[in-house]
């Protein structure tokens, strides 16, 4: 069996050997073939090498991921649960070493649901709590919106978002090599992953396929 080992620092823990070593350990004791993955704190908010990883697991390019815990792989509950999900269904092995729960075994598939529940109710919170401050808001005659800046530049095709994403361009550059916003950027990185169906010609049953 071939698995990818993904790991990434966080500020508190900058040492990537207090994950790598005890993964690689793992999988020689399961007798698995592995590729380790890593990744940086500094690329949070686009983690090129995790978005390719997951088209990677999704194309079966691996049978399994092993991660050393499961906010390694996603800094969002509602991030971790679309993706493990989908994983799962593609019949990808995925383990995480700390929790040492196994989401393709009963008590993993149980788990998931729970997390995914949780998730749920914590999404439903903030949306009522959202909507109480609105309420507030207007009640107090505030003026509610995103004030403009001066003329807006374009949004971008988001193909060409996606192509420089899986490049390892920051935010930054891509909005200044598409003539776009970091605001514009960011919320096609966040459609991309979320409706990734519907974002353009080069996905194909929710997997980028660069050209």
């Amino acid at each position: 069996m071939k698995v990818a080992i993904y790991c990434r620092v966080s500020r508190t823990d900058q040492n990537l050997a207090n994950q790598v070593n005890p993964l690689t350990e793992y999988c020689k004791r399961m007798g698995y073939e592995f590729e380790i993955f890593t990744e940086k704190e500094s690329t949070r908010k686009t983690r090129p090498v995790q978005w390719g990883l997951y088209n990677r697991l999704l194309r079966k390019e691996f049978d399994g991921l092993i991660i050393y815990k499961f906010d390694r792989w996603a800094r969002s509950t509602k991030e971790l649960i679309e993706h493990m999900e989908r994983l799962v269904e593609k019949g990808v092995l995925v383990y995480s070493y700390t929790e040492n729960l196994d989401l393709n075994s009963s008590m993993g598939k149980a788990m998931l649901t729970i997390i995914s529940a949780f998730a749920q109710l914590e999404r439903d919170i903030i949306r009522e709590r959202t909507m109480a401050g609105l309420d507030r808001a207007r009640a107090q005659g505030k003026k509610l919106g995103r004030p403009r800046k001066g003329k807006e530049r374009p949004k971008p095709p988001i193909d060409k978002v996606a192509e420089l994403y899986l490049k390892g361009h920051s935010i930054r550059d891509m909005a200044k090599e598409l003539g776009s916003t970091k605001y514009w950027i960011e919320w096609s990185l966040k459609e991309m992953k979320e409706n990734p169906n519907k974002v353009g010609a080069p996905f194909r049953e929710g997997v980028f396929n660069p050209k």
